[in-house]
């Protein structure tokens, strides 16, 4: 349905206001000041009256992309999401090619928003956290469910089944191109008190990112919290939460280290983010450049996929102090080891709490995209929805 004039303008303020160009192709000042369409991907045309002559040979004007970034501050964008984007594609294209990048949070874009701003243009490339779909799009999001990855091996398997129904429900329904699949690392415990199984979490606040993490912590006892990335350490000094679920070495370069005593190390979620172009600002594109990003995407989402696997790690022995910390601040935290009864509590609570609510939430035959995808892959029957 298409969106009424006052809400796109405002969306479209919003984007402005961030610099969320589409494409640029030697734009002079004129040109940059007003919002650019996804058509203008194209290098610009002088109109014929003012047209001056062009050399035969001349090269074509260099393309600079416009992209929306992860989490700022996160290893994945700071050291590998940034770089390629801001260096790497440049030096790919022996300069033909260039980009700035902005992550998402600093962008003034509502992550909720995101997929939306994709499909209408106005973001032309862009980064979407899974579980900021939770609400609108919850049949997007089977990918991550809590308790449903104890592993990165078992993630990959689920991305995999689960990618071919991203990638044409998002070209048909949303005119999105899915170029990659990113993950950040484990999504663990940290906790103020001290806590030997996932019972003990009853009764205790609990920073959560989404709505599934919210069942999976609800349905052990505890009540969810909704708190942002940025205000975790806050909430945690303030007493509003008790425990947060994050990343271990996200949450070791907020601190969080110093203001809890206790990590529980099962994985949760991991943190799924889609990245896409507006399909009209892709086909638009030189062909060689969607090309090269073709080509060049899926080892940027590699070695995303490998810090994510090397950072859970590590996160937890910065966290806990010992000599495997190399990038981290050492803490003294205490490792909550995750033993057989909890892991069969995992998967209890995916089958009895965290599937069932997912398929509430589901305004489509989420039956269907579970059978069709995951279910076989994870040996998981999805309870038929009413």
């Amino acid at each position: 349905m298409p969106m009424q004039p006052p809400l796109f303008l405002v969306l479209r303020r919003l984007c402005v206001g961030a610099a969320l160009l589409v494409l640029s192709a030697g734009m002079g000042p004129a040109a940059a000041q007003t919002a650019p369409t996804a058509s203008q991907a194209l290098p610009a045309r002088p109109s014929a009256s003012r047209a001056a002559p062009v050399p035969a040979a001349a090269s074509p004007a260099p393309v600079r992309l416009r992209v929306v970034g992860g989490l700022a501050a996160i290893t994945q964008y700071t050291q590998l999401e940034g770089p390629f984007w801001s260096r790497d594609l440049a030096q790919l294209s022996g300069g033909r090619y260039s980009a700035d990048v902005v992550p998402f949070d600093r962008a003034g874009v509502p992550g909720m928003e995101m997929l939306r701003l994709l499909q209408l243009g106005v973001v032309p490339l862009g980064t979407t956290l899974m579980s900021s779909l939770s609400a609108q799009y919850p049949q997007y999001t089977a990918a991550d469910l809590p308790g449903l990855n104890p592993s990165i091996a078992a993630l990959r398997s689920t991305v995999a089944a689960t990618r071919p129904f991203l990638e044409k429900v998002l070209r048909e329904e949303h005119d999105v191109e899915l170029l990659a699949i990113y993950t950040y690392p484990a999504q663990v415990l940290f906790c103020k008190r001290a806590m030997a199984q996932l019972s003990d979490l009853a009764g205790r606040r609990i920073r959560v990112s989404s709505a599934a993490q919210a069942d999976f912590i609800g349905a052990v006892g505890g009540v969810p919290v909704l708190t942002s990335f940025a205000q975790m350490r806050s909430s945690l000094e303030s007493g509003e939460t008790e425990c947060v679920v994050t990343g271990a070495m996200s949450g070791n370069t907020l601190g969080l280290h110093t203001v809890t005593t206790h990590l529980y190390p099962m994985p949760l979620t991991w943190g799924l983010a889609l990245f896409g172009a507006n399909r009209a600002a892709w086909n638009a594109m030189p062909p060689d450049l969607r090309r090269l990003l073709r080509a060049e995407l899926p080892k940027l989402e590699a070695a995303i996929w490998a810090s994510a696997e090397q950072e859970t790690a590590e996160g937890i022995a910065c966290n806990t102090g010992t000599s495997a910390c190399a990038q981290g601040s050492r803490g003294s935290m205490v490792l909550v080891p995750v033993s057989a009864a909890d892991d069969r509590r995992r998967q209890a609570l995916l089958r009895t709490a965290v599937l069932p609510r997912w398929m509430r939430r589901c305004t489509v035959r989420c039956t269907d995209v579970w059978a069709a995808t995951i279910g076989p892959v994870q040996g998981i029957e999805a309870p038929r929805q009413p």
